[in-house]
């Protein structure tokens, strides 16, 4: 326990660190998600192609690998990063968003067809039809899915400190390395700030899939 306290300061860092990554990754995974779950639905062939190849690619994907490709292989492409933290952003939110984009998919179709039909007989696009009449219904649905992803992302942030980002299992592991006889409070002081996440994302997940299991 002594040593968590007298490292409050570098787990706090971590904290913060970790929280970062997960709050941007999650606003882009949600936002290029939402978009290939679109293009998934499209009635144009390239864009539902493209959203199927890219989905399917990445679900099967190791993390790990997605890291090594951001963090290694981009910059050998040309593409460099002045911190790794970029890369390790990049990573999360392109490997989370293919989970999110099966959640908004399984969203839109669980609204009934003919609300679609009854737009396009009115004369409504493609496009009207699927930001006014199915989003909104679809994305009320799957915000419980939605918040267990996040949770998934937090978790899955701690692959960054294998590459360099200085976040809570990076400052975990730098940890461990220099209190080798206290390896088991060390790491236990990690979970418990991963906890601090993850327990309220949890509870409000429940509270919203109670909710919408009473607006249904």
């Amino acid at each position: 326990m002594q040593v968590i306290l007298e490292n409050l300061p570098a787990y706090w860092d971590g904290f913060l660190r970790t929280l970062f990554l997960s709050v941007v990754s999650g606003i882009l995974a949600l936002i290029v998600g939402t978009i290939l779950a679109a293009a998934r639905v499209s009635p144009v062939a390239a864009l539902r192609g493209f959203s199927m190849f890219y989905v399917e690619v990445m679900r099967n994907t190791p993390l790990t690998i997605v890291f090594f490709f951001c963090a290694v292989v981009l910059p050998r492409l040309g593409v460099t990063f002045q911190q790794f933290e970029p890369a390790a952003i990049l990573a999360l939110s392109a490997y989370t968003s293919a989970f999110v984009a099966e959640a908004v998919r399984s969203g839109v179709n669980s609204v009934h067809v003919g609300q679609a039909e009854a737009a396009r007989s009115i004369g409504m696009k493609f496009s009207q039809t699927l930001t006014l009449i199915i989003l909104p219904q679809a994305l009320r649905t799957v915000v419980p899915p939605m918040i267990n992803l996040l949770i998934a992302l937090v978790k899955n942030s701690s692959i960054a400190g294998g590459f360099y980002v200085m976040e809570l299992f990076g400052y975990g592991r730098q940890l461990a390395n220099a209190n080798g006889n206290a390896v088991l409070w060390v790491l236990l002081g990690v979970a418990i700030f991963y906890l601090l996440i993850t327990v309220p994302l949890g509870i409000l997940a429940g509270r919203v899939e109670r909710k919408v299991a009473i607006a249904r």
